[in-house]
C-alpha cells in the first residue's frame, strides 16, 4: 500500500479546507455588500418600489425602462450630467498635468523630496469634510481672508464663491484638483524612479534640452502611469459626493450637484428608488464605455510607441 500517497492526499485536503474556511467569510461579504446590492439595484431600475415599505415584492411593480426615460426626462439629472462632465473634463486632465509636472521639479531639482511629499498628500489623506470646512471658511464672502485680500488690492466685489452661481462650480473643482494632487505627484514619482537615466544622459549628448527630454523621453515612459491615474481620477471625479454634500450642498440651484448627488437626493431624501437605480446604472454605463474607450488608446500608444 502507497500509505504516504495516502497521507499527502490527506494532508492536501485538509489545507483546501482550511483555505475554504478562511475564505468563506469573504464570500459571506461579498455577497451580502456587493453582490445582493448590485444585482438589487438592477432590478430596481426597472421597477417601482417605496423605500418606506420595506423589502416587500408584492409592493414591487415591474415598470420596465420607466425609470430610464423619466431621468432622461428631468432637467435635474440633466444638469447634474452636464456638471458631472464639467467636474470630469476640468479636474482629471489639469490634475494628472500639474501633478506630473510638480513631480519632475520635485524629482529633480528639490531637496527633502520626502518632506514635500508628505505636505502634499497630507490634503489626500485628511477628511475630505474637514478641508472643506477650512476652504468654506478661507473662501467665504463676508469675511473671508481670500475676499479680505482682493478688496484690499481694489478688487470692490469680489467673487462669493461657493455661494456664487457662476463660481461655484469652478470653486469645487479647485479644491477637488487641490485635494488630490498630492496623490497624483506620489504616483508619477514612483513611475518616474522607473525611467532609465541613461536615456536622458543620451538626450543631453544629442544636445536635447529640458522641455524636449519632458516631451520625448519622459512623458511616453510615464505613459503607464498616466493611464492609470487618468482611469482612477476619472471614476473619482464621476463618485464624487463628499465634497459636494460639504461645500455647497448640490447648490446654489442646481450649479454643483453632481450625478453621484442626484442619485443620493433622488433615493433618500425623495425615496425614488427606481429613479435613483437607473441613474447609478447610467453612470455605471459612461464610466464603463470611457474606461473601454481609454484602455483601447493606451493600447494603440503603446503599439505606436
Amino acid at each position: 500500500m502507497d500509505l504516504s500517497g495516502k497521507k499527502s492526499s490527506s494532508i492536501e485536503k485538509n489545507e483546501n479546507i482550511v483555505g475554504y474556511v478562511f475564505l468563506f467569510p469573504i464570500l459571506i461579504n461579498f455577497i451580502i455588500f456587493m453582490a445582493f446590492p448590485i444585482i438589487f439595484s438592477l432590478i430596481l431600475a426597472f421597477s417601482h418600489w417605496e423605500f418606506m415599505q420595506g423589502i416587500n415584492l408584492s409592493a414591487m411593480k415591474f415598470t420596465g425602462m420607466q425609470n430610464f426615460v423619466g431621468i432622461m426626462k428631468d432637467n435635474w439629472f440633466s444638469s447634474s450630467m452636464k456638471n458631472t462632465l464639467i467636474f470630469a473634463v476640468s479636474t482629471v486632465p489639469v490634475g494628472i498635468s500639474i501633478g506630473l509636472v510638480l513631480a519632475v521639479l520635485i524629482n529633480k531639482y528639490v531637496f527633502c523630496q520626502n518632506f514635500f511629499k508628505i505636505s502634499l498628500f497630507l490634503p489626500y489623506i485628511s477628511s475630505a469634510v474637514a478641508s472643506a470646512v477650512v476652504w468654506s471658511v478661507v473662501l467665504h464672502p463676508s469675511f473671508g481672508p481670500v475676499n479680505e485680500f482682493l478688496k484690499s488690492i481694489g478688487i470692490q466685489n469680489p467673487p462669493k464663491w461657493f455661494a456664487d452661481l457662476k463660481w461655484a462650480l469652478p470653486s469645487v473643482i479647485a479644491f477637488s484638483i487641490w485635494q488630490q494632487l498630492g496623490y497624483i505627484i506620489l504616483v508619477y514619482m514612483a513611475g518616474l524612479k522607473g525611467v532609465p537615466a541613461d536615456l536622458y544622459e543620451a538626450a543631453e549628448i544629442d544636445g536635447a534640452g529640458e522641455v524636449r527630454k519632458f516631451f520625448v523621453i519622459t512623458l511616453p515612459m510615464v505613459s503607464p502611469t498616466t493611464f492609470f491615474l487618468f482611469i482612477i481620477q476619472l471614476i473619482g471625479s464621476f463618485k464624487v459626493f463628499d465634497v459636494v454634500s460639504a461645500l455647497t450642498d448640490g447648490g446654489p440651484g442646481t450649479s454643483t450637484t453632481v450625478i453621484a448627488y442626484y442619485i443620493y437626493r433622488a433615493a433618500f431624501k425623495y425615496y425614488e428608488m427606481g429613479k435613483a437605480s437607473a441613474a447609478a446604472w447610467a453612470m455605471f454605463i459612461i464610466i464603463f464605455a470611457i474606461t473601454l474607450f481609454q484602455w483601447n488608446q493606451q493600447k494603440k500608444w503603446v503599439s505606436y510607441s
